[in-house]
């Protein structure tokens, strides 16, 4: 596995990054990927399946300029922004590996993902209820019971996208300006807003990039990029209404 950190100036340049190294590795180029990126700008980005209106106040997004975009993968919606630290891999799929159904891979993955951030805790501390860090759900991990990373996946036959979020020193009052309660909750969110329930690690993000490069067994830089195939999708997918708002 190689890793990448490469943020790109626009929102839906970022967005079609994850999709074209899927697309490249899946055409049998390159190794394994784990990617870094943070976002200079705010924006909202929904799931896959995600209706916008039940999942973004739109009005507030258009006042105050936050665009809308849409990812190829599942899951929840979310607002970016300088903070929130994303991560993208794409990994091999084998018959015997544990990546072989959604349900294992996820497993599989969260598990690793929370090795790292308790690597970076003393090991009392994360005796302490307060300090647990514990899977919440299927893709995500809290600490004390509140949520700091998402995650979602995308599977192609050989090759599958994971990539998620981690709050480390968001803004998280404005997420309650421009998302709306989620639609589909956790049964451990217990209905709680987003200002309960969402908190940040409080950890640098070059310390839990580092973590993550060590426990997914990244070897060096990737010095190769699927660039022709990242333009593409960013200019016939991820900059258009027709995929953005397409529900």
């Amino acid at each position: 596995m190689k890793w990448l950190d490469l943020t790109f100036p626009s929102p839906a340049e970022n967005l079609a990054c994850d999709e074209a190294l899927l697309d490249w590795r899946e055409n049998g180029k390159g190794d394994e990927v784990l990617r870094f990126w943070e976002s200079r700008d705010h924006f909202v980005v929904v799931g896959y399946a995600n209706r916008i209106a039940n999942e973004v106040n739109v009005a507030a997004c258009e006042k105050q300029g936050i665009p809308i975009l849409r990812r190829c993968s599942g899951g929840g919606t979310v607002l970016q922004g300088p903070g929130c630290l994303n991560y993208t891999l794409v990994l091999r799929i084998t018959d015997s590996n544990s990546l072989r159904n959604i349900s294992t891979a996820n497993q599989f993955i969260m598990e690793r993902n929370r090795a790292a951030i308790e690597s970076l805790f003393p090991k009392s501390a994360i005796r302490n209820s307060k300090f647990e860090i514990s899977i919440g759900g299927f893709t995500d991990l809290t600490i004390g019971g509140r949520k700091f990373s998402g995650n979602s996946q995308r599977r192609r036959k050989n090759f599958l996208l994971f990539h998620g979020t981690f709050l480390l020193d968001f803004n998280l009052s404005l997420i309650s300006d421009f998302l709306q309660m989620p639609s589909k909750q956790p049964d451990y969110r217990q209905g709680r807003n987003h200002g309960e329930f969402l908190v940040n690690l409080k950890i640098p993000a070059d310390r839990l990039k580092n973590a993550l490069i060590k426990v997914w067994n990244a070897t060096g830089e990737l010095n190769n990029f699927p660039e022709q195939g990242l333009q593409k999708l960013t200019v016939e997918k991820y900059s258009t209404v027709k995929w953005n708002f397409r529900l």
